[in-house]
């Protein structure tokens, strides 16, 4: 969706990798790319990622940081902890100045009390009752790869300082991505498992699905988009009619027909077990990056 006015806030993005510019693009259709500015260790990514929304490029993570109102921070768990030790010192400074930043980390594993605890510090002039990192606004998402195509599925969390002045605007720039679903954030690490991680499993399906078909005798460009486009509208077709996948399952599943000898095949091979195992693991490993 794209506004004619848009709304006026800025907006840094650190890391400019996949999911930070599938991000950022739908933020320029809400905010415009002339408020958003990329940064990256890679500084010729930056620059690619900034030119395609027409975004302005940063000089370092401090700079970002500075005046953004949101600053989304798109890198990999592992360098989340570098990166927010690096900003801390400004983002306590607009904290005293009462200017805080909103941040959006799509960290794998981080939760937010973890964030916020970095990011406190002593030297912050506020009320000593209050602990300085319970004042730095936070919001958890865990986006996915199909958001790069505005059919992502992307769930968000707060923390208990983020406005709804400063909330709706962000639900608006999400949105452009696709799904949008608040969840409570204990459950952030089984969305890591399914949506998350499950384009990957998907994609393997999709490419078995293919080699299936070219055993079949298909060539394999029409063996692949049969099998891509037999998952797309499947998964639309649960989506749109909201029936239990086992009831649109049975409706293709005839009597001593083709796919029942065909599920009967993936039951034999273990496929539900190994799919939920999929899931588990990668649920396992997204508490252990915390």
């Amino acid at each position: 969706m794209c506004y004619n006015e848009p709304m006026k806030i800025t907006i840094a993005c650190i890391g400019a990798g996949n999911m930070g510019s599938a991000l950022m693009l739908g933020a320029a259709n809400t905010a415009g790319g002339e408020n958003i500015g990329f940064v990256d260790i890679d500084k010729s990514k930056a620059r690619a990622a900034a030119k395609a929304i027409g975004a302005s490029v940063f000089g370092s993570n401090t700079e970002a940081v500075k005046s953004a109102e949101y600053i989304f921070l798109a890198v990999k768990p592992q360098i989340l902890p570098t990166v927010l030790a690096e900003i801390a010192p400004l983002l306590r400074e607009r904290i005293a100045e009462g200017n805080p930043a909103v941040l959006v980390s799509m960290a794998a594993g981080w939760s937010i009390n973890k964030i916020q605890a970095i990011i406190g510090g002593a030297g912050m002039d506020v009320p000593a009752t209050m602990a300085p990192h319970a004042l730095v606004p936070v919001v958890r998402i865990m986006p996915n790869t199909p958001a790069l195509i505005s059919k992502g599925c992307i769930a968000v969390t707060t923390s208990g300082k983020l406005t709804a002045s400063k909330f709706d605007p962000l639900v608006k720039i999400l949105s452009a991505l696709g799904l949008v679903d608040m969840i409570d954030e204990k459950l952030m690490d089984a969305v890591t498992g399914l949506s998350g991680s499950a384009p990957g499993f998907v994609c393997q399906f999709i490419e078995a699905l293919a080699d299936g078909g070219v055993l079949a005798g298909l060539p394999r460009d029409k063996a692949l988009r049969y099998a891509a486009q037999t998952v797309y509208g499947t998964a639309a077709m649960v989506l749109e009619t909201e029936k239990h996948p086992g009831i649109l399952k049975d409706m293709v599943t005839s009597p001593g027909g083709t796919t029942i000898a065909g599920i009967a095949a993936l039951e034999r091979q273990g496929f539900r077990g190994a799919v939920i195992s999929a899931v588990e693991a990668s649920w396992k490993r997204s508490t252990e990056l915390g």
